[in-house]
């Protein structure tokens, strides 16, 4: 279980409550207003935004200092090492091919009829260890060969690829977003993944393939030609800049030109090579740690599906051996370890090194090359969960918190629909999930000690539905899905903005049913 520095017994300040709801509201409106008018970094914001709050609630500077940084520490502790080893094992996946190894055997034994439903359980899967622009970027190529080859519409086969993976990024560990509020809420992970997967099934089928067969009748979106796979052979200089890479995503993203101009010509539906684009290439041809050439070789479909799943599946066990299992006994000790986050992930990656990399060709220093790479990316990711982790326990130890929790009680006001409704508050206002997630959690943390243990999971996942409502223009991820889609912004509003509308309301009655059956 992820647990963040305890609060303070008494309040940093003396500020009465008309005070401190001033601050408050002055501290969250100052990151909202430098992110989306100001165009500050949300790491800044975040920083800014904990200092106004601060000051205006009279904390001392050496007090609102320590506890910035008290925030800080402890969520990077608890957050960082995951979020770093769940990147780690998706670079291994998008680099060595195991995850176009994944989409062929699935998508190429079924129906056009049954793709779209195929497309959002493969998102879903690949979505487990890949961030949601990675796999975004991973998956596009895919789906507009797909839709071009079978003739079914891009809508149909690409809003469930997307609904695969922003749920699976909102709502399941090891994402930023659910650890975030795993950590803020104290809450279970184990419980917490268990009930995020409940919910995140019959979420991605409404907002999947139910809502892109309807959508693809108001939306005749076209696969653009200049994102368009072409049969290109991989370099062989070491590039590490293949469909899967992050580095490919900020190229694309970009320009958004430096894919083929064409279809490949092939009947078959998806190769190797069509995965391909130009300028771009796998990490080269594989190497032994002699510098010799080696043959190039694409990992096998199940030993690149259970690398996927091991760290789920240790987690879920850790689980159910606590609902189970009586404490001491050496079955329920093996478990919890086995299952705690950190060991969970990090088994994975060292199975990923020998079932992805080494299995694909790739000397020690190439699978080296792959897990260091896949790190830098994250950077940015790492920087704006810490910071919001500061913000987060300025809050707390201001006492915003213990105010909200008192206001809840007396208006009789649900956790979960609190939670809710101040993250999509938030994620409207800023267009980052990530800091939805992180202030919503820290605002509604008091409240979780009046919940039994299911009822904190299910408040950190409501905080991850509300996080995701209605991503619009101030939002990056909506104009990547517009370039990639070739859409106007109509047409993104009409089917990314609603469909992530979808899957915060539908995640959110998801919520409340396990609510009222737990």
């Amino acid at each position: 279980m992820l647990t963040l520095l305890a609060a303070p017994a008494e309040p940093a300040t003396s500020a009465g409550d008309a005070q401190l709801v001033v601050a408050a509201l002055l501290g969250i409106a100052a990151v909202v207003v430098l992110i989306a008018w100001g165009k500050v970094h949300p790491f800044l914001a975040l920083i800014l935004g904990a200092a106004v709050l601060g000051v205006v609630a009279a904390m001392a500077p050496d007090t609102m200092i320590e506890s910035f940084s008290a925030g800080v520490g402890s969520t990077v502790g608890g957050v960082g090492l995951l979020i770093a080893l769940g990147a780690m094992i998706g670079g291994l996946l998008a680099e060595s091919g195991g995850a176009d190894g994944i989409v062929n055997r699935v998508v190429g034994r079924v129906s056009g009829t049954a793709l779209p439903w195929a497309m959002a359980g493969v998102a879903a899967l690949i979505g487990l260890p890949l961030f949601f622009e990675v796999g975004v970027v991973l998956l596009v190529p895919i789906v507009l060969l797909v839709s071009l080859r079978t003739d079914v519409p891009l809508m149909k086969i690409g809003i469930p690829a997307l609904a695969g993976l922003s749920v699976l990024h909102g709502l399941v560990p090891p994402h930023p977003g659910p650890l975030v509020a795993i950590s803020s809420l104290n809450a279970d992970l184990g419980l917490t993944l268990g009930l995020g997967l409940i919910i995140a099934i019959p979420t991605v089928i409404v907002a999947g393939p139910v809502f892109g067969n309807f959508i693809a009748r108001y939306v005749p979106a076209t696969a653009p030609a200049a994102l368009l796979p072409t049969r290109q052979p991989a370099t062989t200089g070491g590039g590490r800049r293949g469909p899967g890479s992050p580095a490919a995503g900020r190229d694309r993203e970009s320009d958004g030109r430096d894919a083929g101009r064409g279809p490949a010509g092939d009947d078959d539906l998806l190769t190797d090579d069509d995965l391909v684009n130009p300028g771009s290439g796998r990490p080269g041809a594989p190497v032994d740690d002699s510098g010799t050439e080696t043959a190039r070789r694409t990992p096998r479909f199940w030993p690149a599906v259970l690398t996927v799943l091991l760290p789920v599946v240790l987690m879920l066990l850790r689980a159910v051996g606590e609902l189970t299992l009586a404490d001491g006994t050496v079955a329920r000790q093996t478990l919890d370890i086995a299952g705690a986050p950190i060991v969970a992930l990090l088994a994975g990656v060292i199975v990923a090194m020998f079932t992805l990399g080494y299995q694909a060709g790739f000397s020690r220093s190439q699978v080296s090359s792959v897990l260091g790479g896949s790190l830098p990316p994250i950077a940015g990711i790492l920087l704006i969960v810490a910071a919001g982790g500061g913000f987060k326990q300025v809050l707390v130890d201001a006492g915003v918190g213990d105010l909200v929790a008192d206001a809840a009680k007396d208006a009789n006001l649900s956790p979960l629909l609190l939670g809710w409704l101040v993250a999509v508050g938030i994620r409207v206002a800023t267009g980052s999930a990530t800091v939805a997630t992180i202030t919503a959690a820290g605002i509604v943390a008091p409240l979780a000690a009046t919940l039994d243990r299911p009822g904190v999971a299910l408040l950190a996942l409501a905080v991850g539905c509300g996080s995701l409502f209605f991503s619009h223009v101030n939002d990056a991820g909506f104009w990547l899905v517009k370039e990639y889609f070739g859409l106007t912004v109509g047409q993104t509003i009409k089917s990314w903005s609603v469909l992530e509308t979808i899957i915060s309301v539908v995640g959110f009655a998801g919520v409340l049913l396990l609510d009222l059956l737990l």
